[in-house]
């Protein structure tokens, strides 16, 4: 595995996405062809589950598609797949088994993506002048109910850190193990709750992507694009104390990763999020907290510190200004709030 997080991570995805196609219809294979360059590697695996579980659904409930298998479905069939069809799959989405005896649910957000993926495949053929109509677009997304921004209260962040500071909390064998790791976690979630980085983003770094003259570290944001963000003082004494401790560890001299596991190699986005899991689950037991929650912890930080959602959107490297402004809706309600009975319309 190279040092390349990113390659190596399209290098994955394209494989398991060639092996999917291996299990889908034969002209899937054109639509995957023709939406490479507009696409990510991540999305376009999305969309080979999806399809494979649009197919299987149409395979196993929609009798009048006789086939034996996805693999015998053809363009035709396209053209005899109507709207109702499409709903009658959303509504299957709810729950339905697989065939190793797991119970599948999806919610509305895992309902609109699977659609988002049919109306692109549709969209596609269509435009291509390869089938008559696309009905898809006749099918309305489920509707989407907001749901509640977590994020950390300054006390809590606060308690979290006692805790990774100090391991209080942990059992006596738990602080045996977790002492060996400590001045990493700590470095990661100090990172994540100074900078809102993605785990993605941090999965991602090497130690070449840091400069401790300007404070600064490099990321490679969604779709692939780089940023330079900054951090404070504070956040680069956690950094290089890491670092120091880094160099202390038996770690191949060709190991770039920034933040390693146990076996010295690339510390991975499941065993971040289980970082973060075994740290807050003391510090905020109530509150299911998530890498995401602690960058919404510190957009809504830097909200309330610059009163500037433009600089929140371009740190936290959201495209699109409505998506930050959907995000820290609940800083502007506490606001609301706040000024409740300040205007007096009368004397006593």
């Amino acid at each position: 595995m190279s040092n390349n997080y990113y390659l190596d991570r399209d290098r994955r995805n394209i494989k398991k996405i060639n092996e999917l196609l291996n299990e889908l219809p034969s002209f899937c294979s054109i639509f995957f062809i023709g939406i490479q360059n507009s696409t990510s590697t991540l999305t376009r695996l999305n969309y080979a589950f999806d399809l494979r579980t649009f197919f299987t659904y149409i395979l196993n409930n929609e009798y009048e598609f006789k086939k034996d298998s996805i693999k015998d479905f053809t363009l035709t069939d396209l053209d005899n797949i109507d709207a109702r069809l499409i709903e009658r799959f959303l509504a299957y989405l709810t729950y339905y088994d697989k065939e190793d005896g797991r119970v599948i649910s999806n919610s509305e957000r895992g309902k609109t993506r699977k659609l988002s993926t049919i109306r692109a495949f549709f969209k596609y053929f269509f435009n291509k002048d390869m089938i008559r109509a696309n009905v898809s677009t006749k099918v309305t997304p489920p509707k989407l109910h907001e749901k509640p921004i977590i994020r950390l209260e300054d006390s809590e962040t606060a308690e979290l850190m006692y805790h990774s500071d100090t391991l209080n909390g942990f059992s006596e064998h738990q602080r045996k193990y977790n002492e060996k790791f400590r001045i990493r976690d700590n470095a990661i979630l100090t990172l994540f709750l100074t900078t809102g980085i993605r785990v993605s983003e941090c999965v991602g770094l090497n130690v070449d992507d840091f400069n401790f003259t300007l404070n600064s570290f490099r990321v490679t944001r969604k779709g692939g694009n780089q940023a330079i963000l900054y951090f404070g003082e504070e956040t680069a004494d956690v950094m290089k104390r890491y670092l120091q401790y880094r160099d202390t560890l038996n770690i191949p001299k060709d190991e770039r990763a920034m933040f390693l596991s146990s076996q010295n190699k690339r510390l991975m986005v499941r065993s971040m999020e289980y970082i973060i899991k075994k740290y807050s689950k003391l510090a905020t037991p109530l509150k299911k907290i998530t890498p995401h929650k602690l960058r919404s912890t510190y957009g809504t930080n830097l909200y309330n510190q610059t009163n500037d959602i433009y600089i929140v959107a371009e740190v936290l490297g959201h495209s699109d200004i409505n998506t930050t402004k959907k995000h820290y809706a609940a800083v502007q309600e506490e606001r609301r709030k706040s000024v409740a009975g300040v205007v007096k319309i009368r004397n006593n």
